[in-house]
């Protein structure tokens, strides 16, 4: 079986029929609610569509997931085929044997086994897919049992909760600064520092931190958003995110000062010199591009040209690959409004992103030394750094809201009163709803990690360990020196 996806914006590029047009096809795809991302099952030797796959496929669409989640939902259902096919199988006959097997394979047995949380989310699309079948009666069954608590041969064997990372204020600082921003360990310039943007990523940090928002949340913030076009006061900025938030669902982000400043300076000393070196490159794609004419910034709306058709969208309802191709007549030529960029001149994408930490890491750790603050065990996420935000600021408010009150009885039946009377500015909740939750059960997570636990250790069993001269940060920096030295 091969696996193809639907993109909807190669169809003039390369549909060459005397059959159908490429816009016949393009407005069919647009009336069936096709979306690009939608994946299409074929033959691999006729090269024609598999019915019950392609239509789990439509049903996927018609889900309005966004065009990544579609790609990957597809890839699943795709890689539990090409495992099956070398059992002599398929997904459509498949037994319960089979997908024991299919679940040791991804978990235990190839190169590179998937975790509880991956192979979580592949076993709900696969449930999923077995339901649908069952439901269209194209299966009378599916091919596993349900056992006790509705568990089968493709539930995950782990229920695992989140995988909450933080950091402290010295890590980030040392993130932020030695491994994206090019300085060493002592705060001086790194002159061997060949990094292309530094100031880029010490701003998408400090973005990130400052609003706790998700990456596609703040990686995507048009420059008129953040308050970084012409006419616009600056300073601290808000705007509403929609499209890019998970599950499409609305809210504001407060931007702080320091974090716009951040930006502002990336725009001042590095953007400019990325933008005149690709606006050559954007001319030539101008067809290709939303050109911008005119902003509205205060209702919050942007109007210009789209595929040879004036267009107007509301900014907070443009998804991420709208927002990619969105550009306005800069100093230099045509530039992106999206505040990142890259060296084609459009915003960076999410494999960008993962290389910019990725080398982050690497340099991190190669720099180490006795100054260098205890590393993570774990590489580094940018989703740490939404969870930093959330812990900060629920710490925050809990000890604003707790006071200097001595008497512990007093401050207790206060509590009683403050979550009852005073819902609206539960410390839970306020962080719940800045971080766009869909429910406070999953902030509640963070209580378990508010308070210090690793200072506690120390204080409960100094000197247990080693001797005086010994400490946990000389260890943990000999082992990684260590290490190096191994590598």
């Amino acid at each position: 079986m091969d696996l193809a996806f639907v993109q909807s914006g190669l169809l003039e590029k390369y549909l060459d029929t005397d059959v159908i047009s490429a816009a016949r096809v393009a407005a069919l795809l647009d009336r069936r609610g096709i979306l690009d991302g939608t994946p299409v099952y074929l033959d691999e030797e006729t090269q024609t569509p598999i019915p019950p796959l392609c239509e789990f496929g439509r049903y996927l669409s018609t889900a309005l997931l966004d065009e990544t989640t579609l790609k990957d939902y597809g890839r699943v259902i795709g890689r539990l085929d090409d495992h099956l096919a070398g059992l002599g199988s398929d997904v459509l006959s498949a037994v319960e044997s089979d997908l024991v097997s299919y679940r040791g394979h991804r978990t235990q047995r190839q190169k590179k086994p998937v975790g509880a949380s991956v192979w979580s989310r592949e076993s709900f699309v696969l449930d999923d897919f077995y339901g649908f079948l069952v439901d269209r009666k194209i299966l009378p069954h599916r091919p596993a049992r349900l056992a006790a608590r509705g568990r089968n041969a493709l539930a995950p064997r782990v229920r695992s909760g989140m995988d909450i990372r933080h950091l402290t204020f010295e890590q980030y600082r040392y993130f932020r600064d030695v491994g994206l921003g090019g300085q060493l360990p002592n705060a001086e310039v790194d002159t061997s520092f060949r990094g292309w943007s530094p100031l880029r990523g010490r701003a998408g940090s400090d973005i990130a931190l400052g609003t706790g928002a998700r990456w596609r949340e703040w990686s995507t913030v048009l420059l008129p958003e953040l308050g970084l076009w012409p006419g616009m006061p600056g300073g601290a900025a808000e705007y509403t995110v929609q499209a890019c938030a998970k599950y499409g669902k609305d809210r504001t982000i407060y931007v702080p000062e320091d974090a716009v400043a951040s930006a502002d300076l990336f725009c001042l000393l590095e953007r400019p010199d990325i933008v005149r070196r690709a606006a050559r490159g954007l001319e030539r794609k101008a067809r290709d591009l939303f050109v911008v004419g005119e902003v509205d910034v205060a209702g919050g709306r942007v109007r210009g040209i789209l595929d040879g058709v004036v267009r107007e969208f509301q900014m907070s309802a443009m998804d991420a690959k709208l927002r990619r191709i969105t550009v306005h007549e800069g100093e230099f030529g045509l530039e992106a409004m999206s505040l990142f960029v890259c060296r084609g001149g459009l915003m960076p994408g999410a494999d960008a992103w993962k290389s910019y930490r990725h080398r982050a890491w690497t340099r991190m750790t190669n720099l180490a030394d006795r100054s260098t603050p205890l590393l993570p065990g774990r590489r580094w996420r940018w989703h740490d750094l939404r969870h930093t935000y959330a812990l900060q600021m629920l710490t925050y408010l809990e000890n604003a809201m707790d006071g200097p009150e001595p008497d512990q009885q007093a401050r207790r039946l206060r509590h009683r009163s403050y979550l009852t009377g005073h819902i609206r500015h539960n410390p839970l909740l306020i962080v719940s709803r800045r971080l766009g939750h869909a429910s406070p059960e999953t902030t509640y997570q963070y209580l378990q990690y508010t308070d210090d636990l690793i200072n506690e250790f120390e204080a409960a069993f100094a000197g247990w360990v080693g001797d005086d001269q010994a400490t946990y940060a000389e260890i943990a920096s000999h082992a990684l020196a260590s290490t190096k030295g191994a590598c």
